[in-house]
């Protein structure tokens, strides 16, 4: 099986930092585009950034020039560095991934998701 873990989340000031990391594991074939999403309490969950593996990047207006998604293909990671962040980014953060399962590869890829990592931006 296939798995998604993220870590990293944490209290934080606002304008200060924090890195995520999102490591998939598994029977992994190959891994397309990976991505962060996160969901405050009563509110939807919205796509923060996506990225291809060959590194293109997109990013939701309200994060661009602070936020930064990276991934190291070697390591079945991406990473989502935050910076000067506001409270409004008080969420739990989900990575995903679009993965194919080496005991799946004829069937093709689907979309993993990871447990999440809250993020609190608080003074």
């Amino acid at each position: 099986q296939v798995q998604l873990v993220e870590s990293g989340g944490g209290l934080v000031q606002p304008g200060g930092s924090l890195r995520l990391s999102c490591a998939a594991s598994g029977s992994i074939f190959s891994i397309g585009d990976m991505g962060w999403y996160r969901q405050a309490p009563g509110k939807q969950r919205d796509l923060v950034a996506t990225i291809t593996r060959g590194g293109r990047s997109n990013y939701a207006d309200s994060v661009k020039g602070r936020f930064t998604v990276s991934r190291d293909n070697d390591k079945n990671t991406v990473y989502l560095q935050m910076n000067s962040l506001k409270p409004e980014d008080t969420a739990v953060y989900h990575c995903n991934a679009h993965i194919i399962d080496y005991n799946r590869v004829i069937v093709g890829g689907q979309d993993y998701w990871g447990q999440g990592t809250q993020v609190t931006v608080s003074s």
